[in-house]
C-alpha cells in the first residue's frame, strides 16, 4: 500500500502584505481560525508565522505565537509548525523566540542565506492598506535573507538537539540540499529528513517541471532513500507543480503564505479552499492524505505539545 500524502498548509507567512487580498488572515484570532479550517479540510501540518494585529506587519512576538498556538490545539491535532524565518528583518533571536518558548514538534529552517526577491510586488499597487508595506517589499531588493552556516548550526543545536524539533528544511535551490546532506553526514541532521522544494521565489530557482525534477534527482543523489519531500511552488505554479510532486511520490505544501489565488484571476477565499483543492486532486490521482496522526508516525515527531 502506498504511503499517504502530506498536506501542509502555511497560513499567512511574511511575504504577502494586507493589500493584496482581503482573506489574508492578520490577527491571532484570524490566523487560527482558517488553521483549523485548513487541518479540517485534510492538512495535517500546519505552518505558522504572526502578524501585528493592528498593521498585519510580520512579527515574532512570542505572546502572538501563543495565542495561535493555543487555540488551534483545541480544536484539532493537526502537526503545527513555527517558522524560523520570520522575516529578513528581524534577527535571528528574534526569529527563533517563539519556537524557544513553545517548543513545537515541527518548526521550518531555511537550508541557506539568500536574495529574497519580493520587490516586484510593490509595483503592482498604487492604494496601500498600510504605510508599512511598499516600504517592506522594496526593501527586499537591497538586504539578504540570511541564515548562514552558524545560524543553521544554532538552530540545529538549539530546538533540534535541545528541544525534540523535527524539521520542514526548507530548499530554495540545489545548493540547499547540498548543506542539508552535509549536516545529514555530520550528525547534526537527524533522520527522517523531511525537505521542501520551494520554487518560484526570486533568488531562488525557477518554478518549473524541469527544475522540480533537478531538485528530485539531486536529492536521490545526495540522500538516497533517506528522506521524504514536499513542493511548495510559488505563486499560480502552485497546484501544477505541487501536483507533479504527488506524482513522483512527494508530498504538498498550499497556503494563503505562497499563492494567494485559487484559480487564474481568481483570489481564494481561505487557506481551507486551497486545501479542498489539493486534496482532491491527490484523491483523483488514486492516493490518500495523511492524518497528523500518521504524520507524526511518518516523521518520528515527539507529539503534539498543549499550549
Amino acid at each position: 500500500m502506498s504511503k499517504p500524502i502530506i498536506i501542509t498548509c502555511a497560513i499567512t507567512g511574511s511575504i504577502h502584505t494586507p493589500t493584496m487580498s482581503p482573506h489574508l488572515p492578520v490577527t491571532p484570532q484570524d490566523i487560527a481560525r482558517q488553521a483549523i479550517d485548513a487541518a479540517k479540510a485534510g492538512a495535517a501540518i500546519i505552518h505558522l508565522h504572526a502578524r501585528d494585529p493592528k498593521t498585519g506587519m510580520p512579527s515574532a512576538d512570542p505572546d502572538l505565537f501563543e495565542e495561535i498556538l493555543s487555540t488551534i490545539s483545541k480544536e484539532t491535532d493537526a502537526v503545527l509548525n513555527i517558522s524560523t524565518g520570520g522575516s529578513s528583518r528581524m534577527s535571528i533571536d528574534e526569529r527563533l523566540a517563539p519556537a524557544r518558548r513553545l517548543e513545537p514538534e515541527m518548526c521550518s529552517l531555511n537550508m541557506g542565506s539568500m536574495n529574497f526577491g519580493l520587490f516586484p510586488m510593490a509595483e503592482r499597487y498604487d492604494n496601500w492598506s498600510h504605510d508599512w508595506e511598499p516600504g517592506f517589499l522594496e526593501a527586499t531588493r537591497g538586504i539578504i535573507f540570511q541564515n548562514t552556516f552558524k545560524d543553521i548550526e544554532t538552530i540545529l543545536s538549539d530546538l533540534g538537539e535541545g528541544r525534540g524539533v523535527r524539521f520542514e528544511l526548507e530548499c530554495y535551490d540545489v545548493g540547499h540540499i547540498q548543506t542539508v546532506a552535509f549536516y545529514r553526514k555530520r550528525g547534526l541532521l537527524k533522520g527522517p529528513i523531511f525537505l521542501q522544494f520551494v520554487l518560484g521565489v526570486l533568488g531562488g530557482i525557477d518554478p518549473a517541471p524541469e527544475q522540480l525534477m533537478h531538485m528530485k534527482a539531486t536529492a536521490d543523489r545526495l540522500l538516497g532513500d533517506d528522506y521524504q519531500f514536499s513542493v511548495l511552488a510559488a505563486g499560480r505554479q502552485q497546484f501544477p507543480l505541487g501536483t507533479m510532486g504527488v506524482i513522483l511520490g512527494g508530498n504538498v505544501r498550499v497556503g494563503l503564505e505562497d499563492n494567494l489565488m485559487i484559480e487564474r484571476g481568481k483570489l481564494a477565499t481561505s487557506n481551507a479552499e486551497q486545501v479542498s483543492k489539493i486534496r482532491r486532486i491527490v484523491e483523483e490521482l488514486g492516493q490518500r492524505v495523511a492524518s497528523p496522526a500518521e504524520v507524526r508516525q511518518m516523521l518520528a515527531l515527539k507529539g503534539a505539545a498543549r499550549h
